[in-house]
């Protein structure tokens, strides 16, 4: 009888089916279908010149610059490698007498009308037009009439200079602005030769992210007003860094000139921010240098504040905290620092005995938020569906709003939105669901009416993006939406989406709350006069703390204040001593982004004044309380942070040489938070509050860079176009907003993407000070609205 063996004896592995091998120029390159043969050859660094290809957007073949020649059926051919994709076998030359014949050509031709004034234009030395014009032009034009003239230049925006007679119509910053934005707000006019770049009539270019397009410009048609005329390429000096503005943790290059900061520039990072940046982290460079610093240690004498040495201001607050009663020490803030300043003010925290700290200001979410199956970025854009039960992440997180923004675009996710007003993100939702404040949770049963959704939620991959929607409400009623969530969906993740830009590094590395001691407790005992010495770490509780009441009554209540920052903020005018801080460009570190992914910081320029990193101040009041101290420089306190936390490990040495860094899985310990009373019955009020942040307000670090200090708004009321009508008041009258708590007077609009009986106001804009209407003792905050 014959015996089949049917085993497969093969060890080959299987062959992928995408892989493709072409040739470049004589060598092999292995590529995969759909790869464009210039993305190919970038790969094995062959260049091709190029002005309108980017890695990050569709391809267009405007500017014909990265012509090739690939054998074909009938010899060879001429093709635009932006355009062309790969096929198995496909020779490719790039240097051949024809490639450098058109080459040349286009080159001449995109030279004609373009000016000559390499010497006064902010591009010159690294302008791929100018290297290209050297490297792939001709030499000499045949091109002597008059060339074409334009008004320039021209302000399209309070950051953006638009000069058309450089303009070679590359298509960038059109892409870029429709693609990736969303903000369509630039675009091509007229036709033929007189076709040009512009904004639309009485339109500026009002993007949160017009800045990429000043950077991804092949010419300097598009200049940064911050940077214009400031410096030349070969007078900066760089290193690369990561954004803290928010806790996206967008990759940076930091750019000085004779120890200035002058420019930020995005950096490609493929899990988190694509070299996108938000303008606000890109400009807000301009705080660092600001003549207003502190710049040495203040002491209170009366009512006016007397320069101190070092050393008898930390004497002063070690003297404090020595003589203070047990219990009676609180740290808030650290948020704004590196993990490595987290690290050792928490470290100090447990040497003194201080239970009561926190990174937050009352206006995050608990650090159980961290006990969940964690998120990433790159997971949440992967596939799936994302439901967010999150504050705007347009306004907030700019560069996590692309993100998600290019995942719905590219149908690799469906969104799903619970909100309580229209977000940056509505339009691009899959279903998309109107709640009242604090009734979030309750929106599940109207979710899973919905077959195909609740069959996604049950088994599809699911990611909850988590913050804080609406700092007029507890946050309670966001982890109770969840936990709902949880319940249906029991193998999703959440990506928690906290705003500050080290928030969960200083949550993870000692700055959490212990005992139930957040941010709002700790005010609140500091009220009643139990604290005795207050610091704040970077925190500015007057601007920030929802609750301004209990603001005002905590940092009154203190009986001794410390203020360790960058400016004299509303708090640190209140403080018995000010230290200088170091500012973000001033020292080196670590920070952690909200998925955990810790990245490095960098110093560029010379600390201002006398300032310090945060870590030395920490460092020198421990010596002070006698308690052990070996740390002398920032690579001990990176050598102990590993070994003293769990899941860090040799993550320093990794971030140093990794670009992209190292997610870290550290869970920040949580406690148990104070209980909320429910807020007045609805019938009393006619109207829900609800209050969110805008990117750009009245903070600190705004409004001490010029460039970005005029950007923040009017404060306004919105609410529904009937509930206007109902009120009696015109559009733009004043009305009276108010509760049992206080009142007062603002500005009214309608907007018909605000639900009935919701009354929506910007955070921290310029005009009357919503917060005066809120108490974080309630959970919800109703108000009546009354026409004046």
């Amino acid at each position: 009888m014959t015996t089949i063996d049917t085993t497969d004896t093969n060890d080959t592995p299987p062959q992928d089916p995408n892989a493709v091998s072409i040739t470049i120029n004589g060598r092999t390159v292995a590529a995969r279908k759909g790869d464009f043969i210039i993305a190919a050859a970038d790969s094995v660094d062959e260049y091709i010149p190029r002005f309108c290809y980017h890695p990050r957007m569709s391809s267009v073949g405007m500017c014909r610059q990265c012509m090739v020649e690939v054998e074909g059926p009938r010899g060879p051919m001429m093709v635009v490698s932006c355009m062309t994709p790969v096929a198995d076998g496909q020779i490719v030359r790039t240097d051949t007498p024809q490639v450098k014949r058109a080459q040349e050509g286009m080159i001449e031709l995109l030279l004609a009308n373009h000016p000559l004034d390499c010497p006064v234009c902010d591009k010159g030395g690294e302008c791929p037009l100018q290297d290209q014009a050297f490297s792939h032009g001709a030499g000499e034009s045949r091109f002597v009439e008059e060339k074409r003239h334009y008004e320039k230049p021209i302000p399209i925006s309070d950051l953006v200079f638009l000069d058309r007679e450089r303009c070679i119509l590359c298509d960038r910053c059109t892409r870029f602005a429709d693609e990736v934005a969303g903000d369509p707000l630039i675009s091509f006019t007229q036709r033929g030769n007189n076709t040009q770049i512009m904004t639309f009539p009485d339109e500026p270019f009002a993007s949160y992210f017009s800045g990429n397009t000043v950077q991804i410009c092949p010419v300097g048609a598009l200049t940064a007003s911050p940077y214009r005329f400031k410096a030349r390429p070969w007078d900066l000096e760089q290193r690369e860094s990561t954004c803290t503005t928010c806790s996206v943790g967008c990759r940076t290059v930091v750019q000085s000139s004779r120890d200035e900061l002058l420019r930020y520039q995005g950096v490609d990072s493929d899990p988190v921010n694509w070299g996108w940046l938000c303008d606000k982290g890109r400009f807000n460079f301009q705080s660092t240098n600001s003549d207003d610093r502190l710049s040495t240690p203040q002491i209170k004498s009366g009512d006016s504040f007397a320069t101190a040495s070092w050393s008898d201001a930390l004497e002063s607050i070690a003297r404090v905290i020595r003589h203070s009663r047990e219990g009676s020490v609180a740290i808030l803030g650290g948020a704004r620092g590196t993990n490595e300043d987290a690290f050792m003010w928490g470290a100090l925290a447990d040497a003194a005995g201080i239970t009561m700290r926190d990174a937050q200001l009352d206006d995050g979410l608990p650090a159980s938020v961290f006990s969940y199956s964690q998120a990433t970025i790159d997971s949440a854009c992967a596939g799936g569906t994302v439901i967010l039960l999150a504050p705007d992440i347009k306004e907030e997180l700019p560069v996590l709003y692309l993100r998600l923004r290019d995942a719905v675009q590219k149908k690799r996710i469906r969104l799903i939105e619970i909100s309580s007003h229209e977000t940056g993100l509505t339009k691009y939702a899959w279903k998309s669901i109107r709640t009242e404040s604090g009734t979030a949770a309750a929106a599940m049963p109207a979710l899973l009416a919905h077959a195909d959704i609740a069959t996604q939620l049950a088994s599809g991959q699911v990611v909850v993006v988590a913050g804080r929607p609406n700092l007029a409400e507890s946050a309670s009623h966001t982890m109770d939406a969840v936990a709902a969530v949880l319940a249906v969906a029991p193998s999703a993740s959440v990506l928690p989406v906290l705003r500050r830009g080290n928030v969960r590094g200083a949550l993870s590395l000692g700055l959490a709350p212990r005992d139930g001691n957040d941010a709002a407790t700790i005010l609140e005992a500091s009220a009643k006069g139990n604290v005795d010495c207050l610091i704040l770490l970077g925190a500015d509780p007057l601007s920030d703390v929802a609750d301004v009441d209990l603001a005002r009554r905590g940092i009154a209540g203190a009986k001794f204040v410390v203020a360790i920052d960058t400016f004299l903020t509303a708090s640190a005018s209140h403080a018995d001593v000010v230290l200088p801080a170091a500012a973000y460009g001033e020292k080196d570190g670590t920070t952690m982004n909200l998925e955990g992914r810790v990245t490095s910081v960098a110093q560029k320029i010379t600390p201002h004044g006398t300032s310090r990193a945060d870590w030395m101040i920490a460092v020198e009041l421990m010596t002070l309380l006698g308690h052990e101290s070996n740390f002398t420089t920032l690579l001990d306190i990176q050598h102990a942070m590993s070994a003293a936390v769990p899941g860090f490990g040799s993550t320093t040495t990794a971030v140093a040489i990794k670009r992209d860094g190292v997610v870290v899985s550290v869970t920040p310990p949580s406690s148990a938070t104070a209980a909320t009373s429910v807020a007045a019955p609805r019938n009393s009020y006619e109207f829900r509050l609800d209050l969110s942040r805008k990117l750009f307000d009245r903070a600190i670090g705004t409004i001490t860079s010029p460039s970005l200090a005029n950007l923040a708004t009017e404060a306004n009321v919105f609410i529904h176009p009937l509930d206007l009508d109902r009120v009696g008041a015109a559009e733009g009258t004043n009305v009276r907003v108010s509760n049992s708590h206080s009142s007062i007077v603002l500005p009214v609009r309608a907007s018909s993407s605000i639900p009935r009986g919701t009354a929506w106001v910007p955070f921290n804009q310029i005009g009357a000070d919503v917060r005066e209407l809120v108490r974080r003792n309630e959970s919800i905050i109703d108000v009546r609205i009354e026409s004046m």
